[in-house]
């Protein structure tokens, strides 16, 4: 049995096929899901902003909404450079992802901050994840000298974290000390079933997850 050095050296002088499809494979399966993931969040991020209660949220949604489509159209490019139809995988991982934030607009009042906020963590947990794939892809594309792949993937990464940013600023400026005053005045209307559903340990309130 060769070690895994010998396994790497080999795989990088091009004599091990078997792990180059491999590879290969893997890259296209996560591109799909990706695919299947922006698409997603291009009708989620439509109903986040929707359900806004304040301009700021609304436009950091409408803004992303449009950046989705256009890594929607980079991905395709994607497909097309490497010859394949672009197809979606399913993923139950932004499918529950996005579940959270439709739990969110369902189980926080109306024109309440508690809702921006539980918006922008359920946002960040999605960016998180899009971050992880985008980053995996663009690993996987490099060991694979997929150079225009990697590329237009190093783009899409770069805005992912950078709307991570200005999410968590968002957060910031406002929205954590916008639903304490709100929780001082009506103490624990806006957001108990917030706390039990992303966890005994989150508090919109104090930061928690808005902080990352």
């Amino acid at each position: 049995m060769a070690s895994l050095g010998e396994r790497i050296a080999s795989f990088f002088s091009g004599n091990d096929s078997t792990a180059d499809e491999g590879l290969r494979d893997l890259f296209i399966t996560n591109l799909k899901s990706v695919y299947y993931t922006e698409k997603r969040a291009v009708d989620a991020l439509a109903d986040q902003a929707e359900a806004s209660t304040t301009d700021e949220v609304g436009q950091a949604f409408i803004n992303h909404e449009q950046q989705s489509r256009n890594q929607v159209e980079r991905l395709e490019e994607i497909f097309r450079i490497i010859g394949i139809r672009a197809e979606e995988h399913k993923s139950g991982a932004i499918d529950g992802l996005i579940h959270d934030a439709h739990w969110v607009i369902t189980n926080t009042e109306p024109g309440s901050l508690t809702r921006d906020a539980g918006l922008i963590i359920a946002a960040q947990a999605i960016e998180h994840y899009e971050i992880a794939i985008y980053g995996s892809l663009l690993t996987l594309a490099h060991v694979l000298d997929f150079t225009q792949s990697a590329e237009l993937l190093a783009v899409t990464l770069e805005e992912e974290k950078e709307t991570d940013r200005k999410l968590t600023a968002l957060a910031e400026s406002f929205i954590n000390s916008g639903s304490k005053e709100e929780e001082e005045h009506h103490p624990g209307s806006h957001h108990a079933s917030l706390n039990s559903n992303f966890g005994s340990g989150s508090d919109v309130t104090l930061g928690g997850p808005l902080g990352v």
